[in-house]
């Protein structure tokens, strides 16, 4: 049985490690959707009238200090949340992968925290959160060569096929594990670090379940992972 894992050394160094858990069990998925490109642009819009820069953001700021507590530079590889406000906030909005990954988005530009999600389809073994050895190997979105992440890295990895989901905790995602059309089951994270309120992840989380539920037939069930509980099954 499949499971979504935080090392226990996750914890250690970061007690305040919060993840949301959407896990959807079965989904309908379309390239586009008026409905939820409507809102998506208007919390743009709304992020571009406020004229706040967000890398100021407390909420950003968070995982700019996690990221360089494990070694990793938040200006080379920004955490996702990161890119996509500077994305969003550029001029050209945002492109529109697919009515999945357009929800989750909308939660992070809205709530300012990173959300990403994976094809448990193909995933062989558990979902894992831990810090790299160096010799997990890592694909990126469209890319064509293998990479492998730095000792010591945060990751987010299949523990069974050592293939990487996601790089620098929140960096990149990984091309064999993305969410199309075709995606039946996957989960998603929404996540929180030091100084980002427990409420705010529980309520990005249940909005963004609710979100699915109503845009794409999804059915689902959600968890949380702290310290006091680490891991999740994954069951039917």
């Amino acid at each position: 049985m499949k499971k979504i894992v935080i090392s226990p050394a996750i914890f250690e160094r970061y007690p305040q490690f919060i993840r949301g858990i959407v896990f959807v069990k079965d989904i309908e998925i379309a390239e586009s959707n008026k409905r939820i490109k409507k809102p998506l642009n208007k919390i743009i819009e709304q992020r571009k009238s406020e004229g706040q820069d967000y890398n100021d953001h407390p909420f950003v700021k968070a995982w700019d200090e996690a990221h360089l507590r494990f070694g990793s530079d938040p200006i080379q590889y920004p955490p996702s949340v990161k890119t996509l406000l500077a994305r969003a906030m550029g001029g050209g909005g945002l492109p529109f992968i697919n009515t999945a990954v357009a929800l989750f988005n909308y939660i992070s530009i809205k709530y300012l925290v990173p959300c990403g999600g994976d094809d448990i389809k193909k995933i062989s073994g558990n979902l894992f959160l831990d810090f790299a050895t160096g010799e997990e190997s890592f694909m990126g979105l469209g890319g064509t060569k293998l990479e492998h992440p730095e000792k010591g890295e945060v990751i987010f990895y299949d523990d069974q096929s050592k293939q990487i989901m996601c790089r620098r905790w929140n960096w990149r995602n990984a091309d064999f594990s993305k969410i199309t059309t075709d995606t039946k089951e996957l989960v998603i994270n929404v996540d929180g670090i030091d100084g980002i309120p427990l409420s705010v992840i529980i309520e990005a989380r249940d909005e963004l379940a609710h979100l699915l539920q109503e845009h794409c037939a999804a059915k689902l069930t959600v968890g949380l992972l702290t310290e006091q509980n680490q891991q999740m099954d994954l069951t039917q």
